[in-house]
């Protein structure tokens, strides 16, 4: 079977082909030679280019304003924090990819700074107004090879953590629903974990392509509703949302992934 692919993952789906090694690493994230080899080639994949329709109804969803401090972790080559820094808001993005983290830094908006950061690890203490994680950014990703169980609980109690007492916060979640429905040939679900594993392929900026495994950790809106209420945030809705097609929709078994709008307690 096959569906509508939608996330950074489902998206890098290729047909097969002569690549010269595979990308993986001894040591760090499992996702680091991946972004090494995609490059700005990231860019070019075609759930990248909602992110004005998403940055639109995430300001109203949230009520961002011009003035405000918001944290995007997972920023990739930040196309999230440019719209931001555009509308007079002050970003910090965070990527473990010193790749994307440098993509980001060149040509940056007025307001917009990046550190290659952890985000299993984040280390901010009540400093933002609002904080992002979207499409599978760094919520979603901490999974992998001999990842604790609770790695992506880890990444939003320091989302958490570094929002103000009353900030908000938007994270999305691929959904487990959706994965399951469409699972493809080269793709092995885990049912104990929530974990998708693909063998893929991707591609970079010089059309080279190099296979690669994939992790991809799926969400029901009872789970995003309590690994939030552990991280200390107050829920406010769980959405099913399309990458550049963002609403405040019921969840449902039909959309790739689920937006969870919370707030610090």
């Amino acid at each position: 079977m096959s569906g509508p692919p939608a996330d950074p993952i489902q998206s890098l789906k290729k047909k097969r082909g002569t690549a010269p090694k595979d990308l993986q690493r001894a040591e760090g994230h499992w996702f680091e030679p991946v972004a090494d080899h995609l490059g700005a080639a990231y860019l070019r994949y075609s759930f990248t280019k909602g992110t004005a329709q998403e940055i639109e109804f995430l300001v109203g969803a949230i009520g961002l304003r011009p003035g405000q401090r918001v944290l995007d972790v997972g920023c990739g080559p930040g196309r999230h924090a440019y719209a931001l820094a555009e509308r007079g808001i002050e970003v910090v993005g965070v990527d473990i990819s010193e790749r994307f983290v440098d993509i980001a830094r060149d040509g940056a908006p007025p307001g917009a700074s990046f550190v290659r950061a952890d985000a299993r690890d984040l280390r901010f203490d009540a400093e933002f107004d609002a904080a992002i994680s979207l499409c599978q950014g760094a919520f979603g990703l901490a999974g992998g090879p001999a990842a604790p169980l609770d790695a992506d609980g880890d990444v939003l109690a320091g989302i958490a953590r570094a929002l103000r007492p009353g900030g908000m916060a938007a994270v999305s979640g691929f959904s487990a629903y959706f994965q399951v429905r469409w699972l493809e040939d080269a793709d092995s679900f885990d049912a104990g974990t929530g974990v998708n594993h693909e063998r893929t392929e991707v591609r970079n900026e010089d059309g080279v392509p190099a296979p690669a495994d994939l992790w991809t950790t799926c969400f029901t809106p009872r789970e995003l509703r309590l690994l939030a209420a552990r991280a200390g945030l107050e829920v406010r809705a769980v959405w099913s949302v399309t990458p550049g097609g963002y609403a405040a929709d019921p969840p449902t078994i039909d959309s790739p992934e689920f937006l969870l709008v919370a707030a610090r307690s």
